[in-house]
This record gives C-alpha cells, sequence and structure tokens, in this order.
C-alpha cells in the first residue's frame, strides 16, 4: 500500500524563488530513502538529518520505500532549506501530523539532528514567492526578523514537534528604524568643484571618474555620496533588499532607506563583481542595485573584469550563463571611480615630481580602457588641498545643503517628464533639452573639435539636462552645455 503527499517549497535561482512541489511517497518495497529531481549535495544531506530529527522529537521514520520527487525535474535545487518540506511530507504521508496544518503553506527551513527548526538565508525571496503563490509561509524566526509583506500570513516554528501540536508561532517582523548619516561633506576641506559634481552626478545619477594624487581626498568625496542621495523608494528598497537577503548581506540599513554603497577590492574576481560561482551568486554590482558601486583604484583592477560592467551600466541588469542556464540579475548601480593619474601618483602635481615616463602613464590609464571611459558621464581631476585649507574651519559646504539641491533638481525633473513622457531615448533627451540653432551649432562644433562619439554627445546633453534641472530651467541653454563639456571631457592630471 503507498501513501503520497506534496507540500510547497522554493529554491532559490539568482535573486528569486523559484517554486518547487516536494512529492513524498511512501510504498511497498526494499527500505530506503531517496531524493530526486535534480538535488545538489546539501539536498543529498537532508536525508540524515530528516532520518535524526524525526526520531528526536517522538514521530516515527518509516521502514518501508521512501521516495521523494523535487518537481519540476528539470530545475536544479540547491539549498538545505529542504530539509522541513521534506521531513513534514513524510510525516503528513504516513498520516503522523494533520495535513491541514501545512496545506496551503510554503514551507522552508533547515533541521538539526534534534528536530530544531533553522532559518536559511534569502528569506525576503521565499516570502515574495510565497505571496505570489497565494500561500502563508511557514519557517524558523531568523534572528534579525521577517520583513512582513502586506497579504501574507507567516508562521514561525522552532522544532519540528511543533508541527503534532500546530503551535505556532506570530513573527518577529524586522524594524525601518534609521542609523542616521555618519558621514558629511562639510568634514571634507575645499574642493567646492568636485563637491558641484557629485551634486550633478546624484541628481542625474550619472557616473564620475574622479583622477587625482594621492591624498588628493577622492574617497573621502565618493564615500560620502550616499549621504546627498534621496531615500530609496519602496520598490527600490525592495529590489535591493532581496539581493542582499539571497546573498546572506544584512539588510537593515536598505530597510531604513539608506542606498548600499558597495566598495570592491581592485583584486576582486569576475565572478565577485559580476556574479557566479556554484550555485551563482549576486556581485558587488548587484549588491550596489538602488546605489553606489565606488571601484577605488580602479586603474589597478584586472583590464577583463572592468569591461564586464560596460554592458550592466547601460542596461541595468547582468546576465550570467552557465551549463544549466542563465540568470539575469539586477545591476541599476551609480558607478563613481577614482584613479591615481599614474603608476607613482604624481603625474600634474605641483608639490610632488612624478618619475614616471610618458609611455608608463598612458598605459597605466588605459587601463581602464576607452570604451568604459566612454560610458562614464563625468570626469573631474581632483588636487590635493592646502594645509590652510585643511586646518581651516567654516564656509564648507555640507551634505544638508548638497541634498537639498539634489532633492529639488530630482522633484523638477520628475514634473517635467510628466509633462512630456517619461521615455528614455535618444530622442526624447534631444527634445527635452530643447536647444535653440546657436547652442546646438556649439555643440556640433565642441564634439568636432574633441572627436567625441555618439555616445559622448548624448552624455553631455544628458549632463547638461541634469544642470538645466538643478536651476529649474525647462529648456538647456548654452551655460548648461558648457558645464556639461566642463565635466565631461578630460582634462588636467587626468590626460597627457
Amino acid at each position: 500500500m503507498q501513501a503520497q503527499y506534496s507540500v510547497w517549497s522554493a529554491t532559490i535561482r539568482g535573486v528569486e524563488a523559484v517554486p518547487v512541489s516536494v512529492e513524498v511517497l511512501v510504498g511497498s518495497g526494499m527500505p530506503s530513502f531517496s531524493i530526486v529531481g535534480m538535488p545538489d549535495a546539501a539536498i543529498q544531506e537532508a536525508r540524515e538529518r530528516v532520518r535524526a530529527a524525526i526520531k528526536a522529537c517522538g514521530f516515527r521514520m518509516p521502514t518501508e520505500k521512501v521516495v521523494v520527487n523535487l518537481a519540476p525535474g528539470s530545475l536544479k535545487k540547491t539549498g538545505s532549506g529542504f530539509d522541513l518540506p521534506i521531513a513534514l511530507g513524510i510525516l503528513a504521508a504516513t498520516r503522523q501530523l494533520d495535513a491541514s496544518r501545512i496545506d496551503g503553506s510554503l514551507c522552508v527551513g533547515e533541521l538539526s539532528l534534534e528536530g530544531d527548526v533553522r532559518a536559511i538565508k534569502g528569506m525576503l525571496a521565499f516570502e515574495l514567492c510565497a505571496k505570489k503563490q497565494g500561500l502563508s509561509l511557514i519557517c524558523a524566526q531568523p534572528d534579525d526578523g521577517l520583513i512582513g509583506l502586506e497579504e501574507l500570513e507567516c508562521k514561525t516554528v522552532s522544532s519540528l514537534s511543533a508541527f503534532y501540536a500546530g503551535s505556532f508561532s506570530s513573527p518577529t517582523m524586522r524594524g525601518r528604524a534609521g542609523r542616521g548619516p555618519s558621514m558629511d561633506y562639510a568634514d571634507v576641506a575645499g574642493h567646492e568643484a568636485a563637491k558641484r559634481a557629485l551634486q550633478i552626478a546624484a541628481a542625474g545619477g550619472h557616473g564620475m571618474l574622479m583622477m587625482g594624487p594621492p591624498g588628493s581626498g577622492k574617497t573621502m568625496l565618493a564615500s560620502r555620496l550616499p549621504t546627498i542621495l534621496p531615500p530609496l523608494a519602496d520598490d527600490e528598497m525592495i529590489e535591493a533588499a532581496l539581493v542582499h537577503s539571497v546573498a546572506g548581506e544584512d539588510i537593515g540599513s536598505i530597510l531604513a532607506g539608506e542606498r548600499p554603497f558597495r566598495k570592491p577590492h581592485h583584486s576582486a574576481s569576475m565572478a565577485g563583481l559580476v556574479g557566479g560561482g556554484s550555485p551563482l551568486r549576486p556581485g558587488e554590482i548587484s549588491l550596489a542595485t538602488g546605489g553606489v558601486l565606488f571601484l577605488d583604484e580602479v586603474s589597478e583592477f584586472k583590464p577583463s573584469v572592468l569591461q564586464a560592467i560596460r554592458q550592466p551600466i547601460e542596461s541595468g541588469r547582468i546576465v550570467v550563463t552557465r551549463a544549466e542556464g542563465s540568470v539575469a540579475f539586477p545591476a541599476r548601480f551609480m558607478l563613481v571611480a577614482a584613479s591615481n593619474p599614474c603608476p607613482c601618483g604624481y603625474f600634474g602635481d605641483v608639490a610632488e615630481r612624478c618619475t614616471c615616463t610618458a609611455a608608463q602613464i598612458r598605459n597605466y590609464q588605459s587601463r581602464i580602457g576607452g570604451p568604459l571611459m566612454d560610458r562614464i558621464d563625468i570626469h573631474v581631476d581632483v588636487w590635493r588641498s592646502s594645509p590652510d585649507m585643511v586646518l581651516g574651519t567654516g564656509g564648507k559646504t555640507g551634505s544638508e545643503k548638497l541634498k537639498e539641491g539634489v532633492m529639488e533638481a530630482r522633484a523638477f525633473a520628475l514634473r517635467r517628464k510628466q509633462k512630456g513622457g517619461g521615455a528614455r531615448t535618444a530622442s526624447s533627451l534631444i527634445a527635452s533639452c530643447a536647444l535653440d540653432a546657436e547652442d546646438e551649432d556649439f555643440l556640433k562644433e565642441m564634439a568636432s573639435l574633441h572627436r567625441m562619439s555618439g555616445r559622448g554627445i548624448m552624455k553631455t546633453l544628458s549632463i547638461a539636462r541634469t544642470v538645466a534641472d538643478m536651476d529649474a530651467c525647462s529648456r538647456v541653454g548654452k551655460d548648461h552645455v558648457c558645464e556639461a563639456l566642463g565635466l565631461r571631457l578630460r582634462d588636467g592630471v587626468g590626460s597627457v
């Protein structure tokens, strides 16, 4: 005589949880316990954990043949979160617990040998999956709490034995209290031009490259950029939190509305930056979704690794292809990079003499690559501040003032787009600038003079549109174009 029962669970694929039906069959045959349906090693090991947990909690492990099928069979399953649904399927099939207590629920959790239920990473993905499937969620209580989505019923258990009496607990939800900014642009002496460039970058979401000698303040300027960015919108918050949850990263600051700031070391691998591994894990560009990706000492990164972010900068997503298929990760980030101008770092510095040859300087700067440079909107030279400026007090532009300008510019841009349509195409950008004939001729002349690419011309127009938004101007004028050209064209320590 055979007994069968199915429990809903899910597996992480990319940054989303895909529903999986855990089908358990207990029937006649040689005593055995097998799991089929493309399980990974962690799921295969679940047999020993499930067997020990069932006995430890006072239940009976069937002596008949037990077959667990994870459907659909064509999808590779990963993770230890299948322990709980497999155990529940066995107990329900052998009628050792009331199946009505788990019907209509998505179950996920790892079991200890004593039967304790442990939370796994990526709980937000499982919450979203359960809500989408119209199911409730049964899991362990995470240490930092669940997110708590609307129209989703969540029940937590601490042990497998809780299912015997149906003693579920209400989950503890995470709070959204912010930590508050710990840094401020008022701490940065001088660099008013760089602060202005960063304000424009924040207002329009433009990428930015800062080049200058060591100790000039490039890292200080970049690390304070999140303090002038607007808080995360609800949809941005869920997307950013989802990526961090799947990667096992803390999401407290994201739930507080703070934008991510990722700063990978220049020794980062291709998989570490764009995503990869087995199972596929999001990389730094995905973890920076909704926030800032800061590449310090960008010239020290491997050129092949740097070139891999060219496509995500424009598309906002990265598709990682492996033998088992392709997985898309979000990659909507603001790129900020910093670099020394040469190997010794002092090319163009008035205080220190550069010891590099012209060939060494060109080779060093070419490591960034022309195609990637063309995709970075704003290029700024950052010089070291004088001792008097460093030790002086007062007169420093702070984050609060800069953020006020950013918020006003974004609000004006939103109203402008609502009137004229929000399509992000080249024709819509040109139409939104509304250049008169004289200003358009000026831009064409400068583009020819500096041999600007088509992308470079459109980037210049985009910056000019942002500058005009900051001035609350409905059309772009020559002053806006000139400032955009000054931010776009490489000069000073950035050119040889």
